[in-house]
């Protein structure tokens, strides 16, 4: 039983403590962040990308078969083969995964580059507004440096 309270009580102070409530915090932000991003890679970015170059950049439906079931004769997409126990390499799905995760990381890029941006100047206000030195502290300084010299 007493063994039971002090492991108890060394969990409530495990799972109170600031590094894990932070890193609570932390994952259900990100997972609200990253849906944002998501969302602004997927609707705003990739679309004007697709008109930039003149279509969809979509290559997941690009693939080769490497071997096919015996009579097989239904659709030649990458879902109907592959659901048919055809052997696929399917290439075009990694090729839009990578740029998919280029354009992410270029997004993140920009976002955190502009949030540091926003901080360091908020920074700079913050030294900027910092209360002038009490004349009693300027005198101790005064005092000291006199000293330091003989």
């Amino acid at each position: 039983m007493n063994q039971a309270r002090g492991f108890l009580k060394e969990f409530r102070a495990f799972a109170v403590r600031g590094n894990v409530v932070d890193l609570a915090i932390g994952v259900i932000v990100g997972t609200a962040f990253s849906k944002i991003v998501d969302s602004l890679v997927k609707d705003i970015f990739m679309p004007l990308v697709n008109f930039l170059v003149g279509g969809a950049m979509d290559f997941s439906n690009k693939f080769f078969v490497l071997s096919r079931p015996a009579n097989y004769a239904g659709p030649e997409t990458y879902a109907d083969l592959t659901k048919a126990g055809a052997t696929v390499f399917a290439w075009g799905n990694f090729v839009t995964i990578v740029i998919n995760f280029i354009l992410l990381a270029f997004v993140i890029f920009w976002m955190v580059k502009a949030i540091n941006t926003a901080r360091n100047k908020m920074e700079l206000e913050a030294e900027k507004v910092t209360p002038p030195v009490p004349e009693d502290v300027l005198l101790l300084r005064e005092i000291r440096d006199a000293l330091k010299n003989k």
